[in-house]
């Protein structure tokens, strides 16, 4: 994955419990952030699903077109 440098202005208290733990994980404090904002959007879930996921490509994509043709006949007018 491509890393983008970028600047925030943050709470000075934050910033240094960011360093406490980047200090106590062993991890830059880049990762530190990165892991927070990833579990902040629900990314974590998504690629905790991904490694336990069984189906193969064929099933997975069945289940997303029969969601898909679910949502679509759930929102037409009857």
């Amino acid at each position: 994955m491509t890393k983008t440098r970028t600047t925030l202005t943050i709470d000075e208290s934050l910033l240094k419990m960011i360093k406490v733990k980047a200090v106590r994980l062993g991890l830059k404090e880049s990762e530190v952030i990165e892991d927070a904002v990833r579990r902040s959007l629900g990314l974590d879930l998504f690629e905790r699903l991904w490694e336990r996921h069984t189906f193969s490509d064929e099933e997975a994509s069945n289940i997303a077109l029969e969601a898909q043709h679910a949502t679509r006949n759930s929102r037409r007018p009857k």
